[in-house]
């Protein structure tokens, strides 16, 4: 049987980024921390973190993390030492809810001293972290339930095509007077949408390709990678690119006329789903049933729980 010591002292490394602060936080010395992350490995015949700054964890050390994760959730369900006020919970969750509707949710005035460390991964690919044990909760578009876990439907996000009056000025993005509408797919329009330049969040953001498949047949052939979902706003505002974007986040901008629909009525609804180990603390029940509500405020019913992004 593992040393729980041996498991905190692990947790404590990761949490804090280091052995000298994990050190402070478990008030040992920094060499007890690693004779414990020492004994643990040699109980275990493999490494439990890569020595890199901040360390990781290797795969086993994941697992192992995620297993101290649920120990302390048990503990704080049975009122254990103060265990739910000193839990951190760790989750992985999509930018775009991270900057509309989410914070408002991990607001709970009964657990003033919760710590969150919050991962942000693309909503289509999500759930990765959570499958490779690295996260306790997941807000993802994915439906699919993993062993162990639980998953709630949320609601949908929407989604519109657009940028500055000016930009879509510049590069034609309206069919002009003459021009063939079936489809949306006349052959200069098509050529119009697929050379303009297009925001893309990262490598796993498909609501761009998405929304040029359907509306021209075509994929993006200049894109603009931009990692940050305010920055990618601010980057449409500024002309550099179109693409797809939140009401949430753009209602303003919609309502000024500084942002526009490039593609007039066309919407893309994604689904989002809120994952959590099916073993619940008090701590993660209330955290569940805050952004539920939350969700309830801010997004569309999800009328199909299993669909994707869908056009409306």
């Amino acid at each position: 049987m593992i040393d729980y010591r041996l498991l905190q002292a692990l947790s404590a490394v990761l949490d804090q980024g280091g052995f000298e602060r994990a050190a402070q936080y478990l008030f040992l010395t920094q060499s007890a921390v690693s004779q414990r992350i020492r004994q643990l490995e040699a109980q275990l015949g493999q490494p439990v973190l890569v020595r890199s700054t901040p360390p990781r964890a290797t795969v086993v050390g994941l697992r192992l993390y995620n297993h101290m994760q649920q120990v302390q959730q048990l503990e704080a369900e049975l009122g254990l030492s103060g265990a739910s006020e000193a839990m951190t919970i760790r989750m992985t969750v999509n930018a775009d809810s991270l900057a509309t509707w989410l914070p408002s949710a991990l607001v709970l005035p009964e657990h003033t001293s919760l710590r969150f460390n919050i991962s942000v991964d693309d909503q289509t690919v999500g759930l990765r972290q959570m499958k490779q044990g690295e996260v306790m909760a997941c807000l993802c578009a994915s439906a699919e339930r993993l062993n162990g876990a639980a998953v709630v439907a949320l609601g949908k996000m929407r989604y519109r095509a657009v940028a500055t009056p000016d930009f879509i000025a510049r590069h034609g993005l309206r069919l002009r007077e003459g021009e063939v509408a079936q489809g949306k797919g006349s052959t200069t329009h098509s050529e119009r949408l697929a050379q303009a330049p297009c925001l893309v969040f990262n490598r796993d953001d498909p609501l761009q390709h998405w929304f040029l498949a359907e509306v021209a047949n075509a994929e993006p052939r200049r894109i603009h990678l931009c990692p940050s979902s305010e920055g990618f706003v601010q980057s449409a505002l500024a002309g550099l690119g179109y693409g797809m974007m939140p009401e949430l986040q753009i209602h303003q901008h919609l309502s000024a006329g500084r942002l526009i629909d490039i593609e007039p009525g066309y919407v893309l609804d994604t689904p989002l789903y809120w994952h959590h180990w099916q073993t619940e603390s008090q701590v993660m029940v209330a955290l569940r049933q805050s952004i539920v509500q939350e969700a309830d405020r801010h997004l569309y019913p999800l009328l199909d729980p299993t669909a994707g992004g869908i056009r409306s």
